[in-house]
């Protein structure tokens, strides 16, 4: 599985960097035979000025052979923000891959 992340105009960190693929490989590790890549997009829409909903991580999983599933998540902790986006692609592809197998 192929991790790529975009920063937009938020400042790259290798912290933040380690904080993506962890969050990523820790819900979707079990099914990374499955997922060609997730694409990473993170924002901070507001531009240095904080709010409750400024930060914006985008995640897009590709799983082979289907079309890719997008999800969004925002807030004001960037490392909240990309944990819970992860969170919500794990739980959008398994039911993606359940409904293969089921189907």
């Amino acid at each position: 599985m192929q991790i790529e992340i975009s920063y937009g105009d938020l400042e790259a960190s290798s912290a933040l960097t380690e904080h993506v693929e962890s969050a990523v490989h820790k819900e979707l590790g079990h099914v990374s035979d499955r997922v060609t890549r997730v694409e990473v997009h993170l924002r901070d829409d507001k531009q240095k000025r904080r709010g409750p909903d400024d930060l914006r991580c985008m995640m897009e999983g590709r799983i082979a052979g289907e079309k890719p599933l997008a999800i969004e998540a925002r807030g004001g902790d960037i490392y909240l923000v990309v944990t819970d986006a992860a969170g919500k692609l794990g739980r959008a592809i398994g039911r993606k891959l359940d409904k293969q197998r089921d189907g």
